[in-house]
């Protein structure tokens, strides 16, 4: 079976408006929730809080001898009220064994943190008093992480550009921009989404979820582009619609068998990786999603569109690949 990607664009542009609109609204809506004040849910990382790290006392008799469960852990955590807390089983740097807890939680008075850290004790043993530690986070280093983010973001974008632009042309780089701001919009927009409903939360992970997808997004591009290139060099007088479902139906076995076999492994990531990476995970799904789904159906309409309104149909002969 073959696709007409170009017969029903105008269908695959309503989806992800429709998506992307959605999710607009919904950060409008967090940004004037007063529990939010953001277009995200921000996490401790971008709002400051308490980080509190305890270690057992090995040296004790018996206190080490079971390992730490960090779904004990949780409860524990959960029955003080402090159950969206960050959760980590972290381990010694001289011995290597696992008998350290690293928290990250909201702003906690004194009597909050000796609270929780005897209800800790109890549960898996008492920690050495020496080796605990106690910091607080505040929100100017979660606005630096955000500033820093969004250098990052523009700048890979402004590479890609230049990158897309000496290998193609210039309204290739243009709509392949064009194509991973969909991504990087609708993956903030599900999360804002996500965010409302579930109180999912954004953190510093959540950065490096974007870039990784704009480098994944554009590989697909890439292909597809050059396939597109290559056919407009043996055959310049086709229409460029044909050409692009042509150029999409030769590269979508490859698109979609690289998409799977990278979504097997962030899923196992999502239901087994823990806590700390399972919004991680969720982000990278969702954006590797858009991502395959952009570059056939966006990238490439947008491409094939934009050269039948200018009337130029040689697209591959100003710039040797690379």
């Amino acid at each position: 079976m073959k696709l007409s990607i170009n017969k029903s664009r105008s269908l695959w542009w309503f989806l992800s408006s429709a998506i992307i609109i959605a999710g607009i609204i919904s950060m409008i809506i967090s940004w004037q929730n007063p529990n939010i004040r953001a277009p995200l849910r921000p996490s401790l990382d971008f709002i400051g809080g308490t980080r509190l790290q305890f270690e057992r006392d090995c040296s004790q008799p018996k206190n080490c001898e079971q390992p730490l469960d960090i779904n004990v852990v949780r409860e524990v955590a959960k029955e003080q009220g402090l159950g969206d807390s960050s959760i980590q089983i972290v381990a010694d740097k001289e011995t290597g064994a696992e008998n350290g807890i690293l928290i990250r939680t909201k702003n906690l008075n004194r009597d909050q943190r000796t609270q929780l850290q005897n209800a800790l004790s109890a549960k898996v043993g008492t920690f050495d008093q020496q080796k605990n530690q106690i910091d607080t986070v505040g929100p100017t280093l979660g606005r630096e992480l955000f500033t820093s983010g969004v250098i990052a973001l523009i700048v890979s974008f402004g590479g890609i550009v230049v990158y897309l632009a000496f290998r193609f042309q210039l309204d290739y780089a243009v709509f392949a921009i064009i194509a991973l701001f969909h991504d990087v919009v609708m993956t903030t927009g599900i999360f804002s989404i996500l965010g409302l409903v579930l109180g999912t939360e954004v953190d510093s992970l959540f950065i490096v979820a974007l870039l990784t997808i704009t480098g994944f997004s554009v590989n697909d591009t890439v292909v597809i582009y050059d396939r597109i290139r290559e056919t407009l060099k043996t055959n310049p007088n086709r229409p460029i619609a044909e050409i692009v479902d042509d150029a999409v139906n030769q590269t979508l076995s490859r698109s979609i068998n690289t998409t799977l076999t990278t979504l097997l492994t962030l899923f196992a990531i999502f239901l087994f990786g823990g806590a700390t990476l399972k919004n991680f995970a969720l982000a990278l799904i969702i954006g590797f999603t858009a991502g395959a789904y952009s570059s056939i159906f966006i990238a490439s309409t947008l491409l094939a569109l934009w050269r039948e309104r200018t009337g130029k149909s040689n697209l591959g002969t100003s710039n040797e690949a690379i």
